[in-house]
């Protein structure tokens, strides 16, 4: 396994995600799952008090509680835990009574989070998504609110996670499903009132995504605050198993299709371009996305994600891949006929 900084602290460059862990995923096959990823190198573990996915108010923290039953019996202090506090949205009112970042709320949040997970801190507490109005998920089209004023809240925001690092309750904090200014004006706020850093940004970024690059890319290795790259095989399309427009049996996509993000026809042309590159290199379309990931230099970790051993086995194994510079120009290839088809 490779190691990279998040700060002063060595992760894998792989990185275990949960999401699924309460929906797809039994207590068992968590627990199979986090102990096999374990005993592989991977060190990082990432959750959120929102999953498991898609989110409901019936499954609301199974994802923390299922890592929970297994953290404690593990050696906490081998272990890097992240998890991420929820955004306001239409459709979580049930959570919180309507989520925000109010020092309240994340207080709340955080207690609630430690609980569920077993542990009296976690290595990095990121906001799952900004609570302005700007945007995310995909969304295009920007549309400015001059009402929507900011400054204050970034600063009170960090001030209130100021207060969790210094209770020992968090260690770095981080950021998600956020944008370059939005990244820029938590930095800046932290070094004028001396508050606590970015030291990280949980973003999309696949070969059907590589927005990253264009701004927040720049930033991440300027400020030495490094994506966590999530959704790195875009739902399971970059797998190839939904090539031809086939919907396995108990896919992500068949389960919940409208979990649409990545399934344009602009993304299957490029997913069936990039399949035939990995198969020229004898290589699967899973290990070849996720061995470009693993080695840009704005990355500090791959979050993958799996349902199944096989998946994750593979996905893991990725660490060990390094791809050739005639391999990545023929991905850029691809890229340049059909840039970015999943904002």
């Amino acid at each position: 396994m490779k190691y990279n900084k998040l700060v002063d602290i060595d992760v894998s460059v792989i990185c275990l995600g949960t999401m699924t862990f309460g929906e797809q995923n039994t207590e068992a096959e968590g627990h199979e799952q986090l102990s096999y990823a374990v005993d592989n190198g991977v060190n990082f573990i990432d959750t959120a008090e929102m999953y498991s996915v898609p989110a409901r108010e019936e499954t609301q923290g199974s994802s923390e509680r299922i890592i929970g039953s297994w953290l404690k019996n593990q050696q906490r202090d081998k272990l890097v835990i992240g998890t991420k506090a929820t955004g306001p949205a239409p459709w979580n009112s049930y959570l919180r009574g309507g989520p925000n970042f109010s020092k309240a709320q994340l207080t709340k949040a955080l207690n609630d989070s430690l609980s569920r997970l077993q542990t009296d801190y976690v290595d990095l507490y990121q906001l799952h998504w900004p609570e302005r109005k700007t945007n995310y998920f995909g969304q295009l089209g920007y549309v400015h609110d001059e009402t929507d004023q900011w400054e204050e809240n970034f600063r009170a925001i960090l001030e209130t996670l100021q207060g969790f690092v210094e209770e020992g309750k968090v260690r770095k904090i981080g950021i998600s499903n956020e944008t370059a200014w939005g990244f820029h004006k938590f930095l800046q706020l932290a070094d004028k009132y001396n508050l606590p850093r970015i030291q990280s940004v949980q973003n999309p970024y696949s070969l059907l995504n590589r927005a990253y690059e264009v701004g927040m890319a720049e930033i991440s290795i300027r400020e030495k605050a490094g994506l966590l790259a999530y959704s790195p095989l875009a739902f399971g399309m970059l797998t190839g198993k939904y090539i031809d427009k086939k919907l396995p049996e108990k896919a992500r996509l068949t389960l919940f299709p409208r979990m649409a993000r990545y399934s344009s026809e602009a993304c299957f042309k490029a997913t069936e371009l990039y399949a035939a590159t990995a198969s020229k290199h004898n290589l699967s379309l899973a290990e070849m996305s996720l061995a470009f990931i693993n080695q840009q230099p704005f990355v500090t970790t791959n979050i993958i994600g799996a349902t199944n051993m096989t998946q994750l086995k593979e996905n893991i194994g990725s660490a060990t891949i390094t791809l050739s510079k005639e391999i990545i120009e023929e991905i850029n290839a691809v890229q340049q006929l059909i840039p970015n088809p999943a904002p």
